[in-house]
């Protein structure tokens, strides 16, 4: 699906920062776009900067089912920052899946926001995970019968004698024996 993205530019609060960006809309089945100025109000604009394709993955049912049930149901909008003033965010993203925007903040390097869901793209998105998601049924994992207080595996080096150092390299025990 097509969703246009609108950022809101308005005055900066403090010294540092003349301008203070905000993903404000998203703009299901919109065209193409490239920083359209929407509305301006005084020092207040807003900008259809970009039009991307969301897509959804089979894979990532339980993601999008996970972010259906939050209480206010959003998409995240993944930007990043360019050296351009007339257009200081490049949209590399629109997602539903609250997943995938946490591996996009992991990062440090990108702008992550959050957006109310249209109603047509919850519908589309719930329509999908009905569809496609299978509940997977937790196993758990039984511990082999191996007796692990017998044997320290890969404790030290079988080459040194000496057992108050075990974690010693047998190249400086070798020099003591030559001493």
């Amino acid at each position: 699906m097509q969703i246009g993205v609108v950022l809101r530019r308005s005055p900066g609060v403090t010294q540092w920062a003349r301008w203070s960006w905000r993903a404000v809309a998203a703009l299901p089945g919109a065209g193409s776009a490239d920083w359209v100025l929407l509305r301006q109000d005084g020092d207040v604009s807003e900008f259809h900067a970009a039009t991307h394709t969301m897509e959804l993955h089979g894979a990532d049912t339980e993601s999008y089912l996970h972010g259906l049930h939050a209480q206010l149901p959003c998409l995240y909008v993944v930007m990043r920052a360019t050296e351009d003033d007339q257009r200081p965010f490049d949209v590399v993203l629109v997602t539903a899946s609250p997943y995938e925007a946490q591996d996009y903040c992991d990062s440090g390097e990108d702008v992550v926001e959050k957006i109310v869901m249209p109603e047509v793209v919850k519908a589309w998105v719930r329509d999908f995970v009905t569809r496609y998601h299978t509940e997977e049924v937790f196993k758990k994992r039984k511990r082999d019968k191996k007796d692990v207080t017998r044997v320290e595996d890969g404790v030290g080096d079988p080459r040194i004698k000496q057992l108050v150092d075990v974690y010693r390299s047998p190249v400086s025990a070798k020099k003591e024996r030559l001493q």
